[in-house]
């Protein structure tokens, strides 16, 4: 019989690709893109970093689609407290009665930086602030830019004689809570005007004196601060700064004039003491480079989850953020201060005790 060379080849390749594909490994079906949606809500202070981080983690995972709606640190604890989000941001940290009303845990993201913002005609170049003179504008003891104790400051300005409008959040936040802490840390004026004198909401003395207005949002702020000839509120730096709205050097606890960067708020997390649920304050520390409106903004989850692939998926991003060179650079890019080892230690240990149906999520 005679054979078809050329059939035999054929055949024989036609047979080893048979056998191959028989015995390779059946590759792992995709993940639809965005089927797992990580939904969180709260402080508009690292908002812009938490969207920014969101997108970029999409294109390295694109099977999570990652939320995040703002409202204030209020909401948000309130939202993950009810189980109506995923996670939550607050840059006020839980307090004891927060605590006990759900298990959560807290870790710090980035810390970042507070500035007193104005809008005062005529006036472009640096203006120069302290806690004695912050802490009287918003406590209604300071009534005019041209003031004495302002021009005192500023000795080479001409202030108008304008009335001073001050402006506040008007929701729960965690903006006004670093704000808040900072006066009652830095002026005695201040806390004996308002009591209690540090919070996410405080009784806030301007508006009985009819000069002050309330804002939604850093943004809401940052609005109301651009609309109104004479104003002055504050805002997470960034909102500032991509608003191009002026704000406030300050002179911080050691008597230095500092202006509100990624270096200075650094400065003013070194040696933060934390407490057991991973909270600091770092307000008028005592770093003669460090600014003295700073904070912490912090995640929160809930303590156990029942849904261990949404778990295991939202702790994976966790841990980019906390981890990866990227992210940490995009931080930085955005004006927020990346944490140091000993806070990132902290978060990281925070998020091994975060558990699916009581097993830990991450091993």
């Amino acid at each position: 019989m005679t054979i078809n060379k050329s059939h035999a080849i054929a055949s024989w390749l036609a047979l080893s690709m048979f056998l191959a594909a028989c015995a390779a490994p059946t590759a792992a079906p995709q993940e639809p893109k965005g089927s797992t949606a990580l939904n969180g809500s709260g402080a508009t202070f690292p908002q812009p970093l938490y969207e920014d981080w969101a997108f970029a983690y999409s294109q390295l995972d694109p099977s999570v689609l990652i939320n995040y709606a703002g409202g204030g640190s209020g909401q948000g604890k309130t939202d993950i407290t009810k189980g109506t989000v995923d996670y939550a941001g607050s840059d006020a940290a839980l307090s004891d009665a927060e605590a006990a009303t759900k298990p959560l845990v807290q870790l710090p993201s980035v810390a970042g930086a507070v500035v007193a913002i104005f809008n005062i005609p005529d006036v472009t170049t640096t203006v120069v602030l302290d806690g004695q003179v912050l802490g009287d504008i918003y406590s209604g003891k300071i009534e005019k830019w041209n003031d004495a104790a302002i021009v005192k400051l500023n000795p080479k300005l001409t202030f108008p004689d304008l009335p001073i409008n001050v402006v506040h959040r008007a929701d729960g936040s965690g903006t006004s809570s670093i704000f808040t802490t900072y006066l009652c840390a830095a002026n005695a004026n201040w806390k004996a005007a308002v009591n209690p004198c540090k919070g996410t909401t405080v009784d806030w003395p301007v508006d009985k004196l009819k000069r002050g207005q309330g804002g939604r949002g850093n943004q809401g702020v940052a609005a109301a601060v651009q609309k109104t000839s004479g104003a002055i509120g504050y805002v997470e730096l960034a909102y500032a700064k991509n608003n191009g709205i002026d704000y406030a050097q300050m002179i911080n606890s050691a008597n230095k004039q500092v202006d509100a960067t990624v270096a200075s708020t650094t400065a003013a997390t070194v040696g933060a003491a934390f407490s057991d649920r991973n909270s600091a304050d770092i307000v008028n520390v005592a770093s003669a480079d460090a600014w003295p409106i700073s904070g912490f903004t912090y995640l929160i989850v809930a303590k156990d989850f029942t849904d261990c692939k949404k778990a295991g998926k939202l702790l994976q991003f966790f841990n980019w953020v906390l981890t990866d060179s990227a992210a940490i650079s995009r931080a930085g890019k955005l004006l927020y201060s990346p944490l140091g080892d000993d806070a990132k230690a902290k978060s990281l240990a925070a998020l091994k005790t975060v558990t699916c149906n009581g097993q830990p999520v991450l091993k």
